[in-house]
């Protein structure tokens, strides 16, 4: 898992993601990240998923995209995911995607 970029933990059936991505990330970092995140889906799509998003003040297109394609995971798994703790900004860059 790469480093101070997320944190994993369960609580009851879900799992909690805590996304600390910085605004700056080079493209290889963002590969890690982005293969770690669906490599770890993989061991439960079909569970809860909780995104924490409350370390964020910006996500790009690519972290978007990554997002939109692990909801797709999780929804072919027959899973959940939920996001929380959206700033206001991240919340209205989501409103406008």
């Amino acid at each position: 898992m790469p480093q101070n970029l997320f944190q994993v933990s369960t609580v009851d059936s879900a799992h909690i993601v805590e996304l600390s991505i910085p605004t700056s990330l080079d493209s290889g970092e963002f590969d890690v990240i982005n293969e770690a995140l669906k490599e770890l889906v993989k061991t439960g799509p079909a569970a809860g998923w909780v995104f924490d998003l409350s370390r964020l003040t910006y996500m790009g297109s690519a972290a978007l995209g990554m997002l939109v394609n692990i909801r797709q995971q999780v929804k072919q798994g027959g899973g959940r995911i939920a996001l929380c703790g959206l700033s206001p900004r991240l919340l209205q860059i989501f409103q406008t995607c």
